[in-house]
């Protein structure tokens, strides 16, 4: 039978692709008409489009499919029309998902994120049972994947055969975008990052988060949440580690929190005048307070989730950023 995979061209869902085709697996993409398919287009897999707001498309992506790994999302910190993020992650997941149960499939794998599992601040190891108190950040992405969650649970307790994966700061190589994780590499290496927050953050390598999906789909329990994430640091660590690895000096400015939050509620709006995402918004600066290490023992333990040494990852991307014209 056929696997399915949504998102299929972005950061996650082409490695999870190729992990996928690793193991022989007979694999169809379902991607959007007009987006970036370099990332697949050398792929030996089944290309179909589909907008996952269209209940008939949807209909036809999933006939014939076994199973289903759901990457495909709105992201990003800001955006001039935040309806899109409710559309596509919240009411586009929930038409996929019916559409799963109906169709009877074995296995669905949902793709959510870290900022759904609730915030204690630095020093606190939280796991998947802490509770999403994220609505005050306002971060549009992180409400609307908590949201879908709800509905994706909803439709678990109709018979759908759910697992749920909640990724934390996900780098890596492929990034072609690159994501707003990836362009933290980037800048660094372009040395075009005049400083930053300091907080606390996780860390995992994205073939990771790829072969996990594909081991949640084998072993995760239904209707379960998993954390996928390796190492807990500090960003000012982690810069100094980039930096390291490239071959440069790292970012030295410490912002205050109450200076950056200005600096992003002037850099919003000259986003709305201008329709460019702003430099920092000010969603990212509240969730970079609200930054936190988590206890990810549960998708080691039950899944085997992969723990691949950051210094690894990072040199992986830096040579993949490299090799493909993003830093000198």
């Amino acid at each position: 039978m056929t696997v399915l995979v949504t998102g299929a061209n972005g950061f996650i869902g082409t490695n999870l692709v190729r992990e996928l085709l690793k193991d022989g697996a007979d694999v169809r993409v379902a991607i959007r008409k007009g987006s970036d398919t370099r990332n697949i287009d050398d792929l030996d897999v089944e290309k179909v489009y589909c907008d996952i707001r269209d209940k008939e498309s949807v209909k036809a992506v999933l006939n014939g499919c076994d199973t289903l790994y759901h990457t495909a999302a709105y992201f990003a910190h800001w955006s001039p029309d935040t309806k899109l993020f409710y559309d596509i992650n919240v009411e586009g997941t929930r038409i996929l998902l019916e559409e799963a149960l109906t169709q009877g499939l074995k296995k669905v794998v949902y793709t959510s994120t870290s900022n759904t599992i609730g915030s204690h601040g630095a020093g606190n190891f939280v796991n998947e049972t802490a509770e999403f108190n994220g609505w005050e950040a306002g971060d549009h992405y992180a409400i609307s994947k908590y949201l879908a969650e709800i509905e994706a649970q909803k439709i678990c307790k109709k018979g759908l055969p759910l697992v749920i994966v909640n990724p934390t700061l996900v780098i890596g190589v492929r990034d072609r975008k690159p994501t707003p994780s990836g362009a933290l590499i980037v800048d660094i290496a372009n040395r075009s990052m005049p400083g930053y927050i300091e907080g606390a953050i996780n860390v995992i390598d994205v073939e990771d988060v790829a072969r996990g999906q594909i081991q949640a789909a084998q072993k995760g329990r239904i209707g379960e949440r998993y954390l996928f994430g390796n190492e807990n640091v500090f960003v000012g660590d982690f810069f100094q580690l980039i930096a390291d690895i490239a071959g440069v000096k790292p970012p030295k400015l410490k912002i205050p929190y109450r200076v950056a939050l200005l600096l992003g509620h002037l850099f919003q709006v000259g986003a709305r005048i201008t329709k460019k995402p702003p430099v920092v918004s000010v969603s990212q600066v509240k969730l970079g307070k609200m930054g936190e290490h988590f206890d990810c023992s549960k998708a080691i333990r039950e899944l085997g989730l992969k723990q691949t040494p950051i210094k690894t990852t990072i040199e992986k991307a830096v040579d993949w950023y490299r090799e493909n014209g993003y830093i000198p």
